[in-house]
């Protein structure tokens, strides 16, 4: 996708504090991180959302999956991060991009949903 943000960060058009990269995914710290540890797994391939993942992305997304956990622990996440998957307007997606956020790095991270 010509327009999309992390399109043109993963075609180096836009630069990234990358802390990994290979043929298929990039990982690059978030600009606006949530905590001490915060950073970005993205497919290179454009998928809009979880939701328009196919059959054809399994081993993508599991390659995503053991990468985040690989990642987080060389980050300083030893003993535990949140993985949080935005899917849809609706689930909070702001770059229609799927995408991972990779979070971590303090004693106990706060509770995600506030109830009240």
């Amino acid at each position: 996708m010509d327009n999309c943000i992390f399109c043109k960060i993963a075609r180096r058009e836009i630069p990234s504090n990358k802390i990994y990269e290979d043929d298929e995914i990039l990982a690059f710290n978030d600009i606006n991180p949530a905590a001490p540890v915060h950073f970005l797994l993205i497919p290179k391939l454009h998928i809009e959302s979880l939701a328009d993942v196919q059959d054809s992305h399994q081993n993508l997304l599991g390659k995503m999956l053991l990468l985040a956990q690989k990642l987080a622990k060389e980050q300083g996440c030893e003993e535990g991060f949140r993985t949080i998957i935005n899917t849809g307007r609706v689930g909070g997606q702001e770059v229609f991009h799927l995408h991972f956020h990779i979070i971590g790095g303090r004693e106990r991270l706060p509770g995600m949903i506030h109830h009240g």
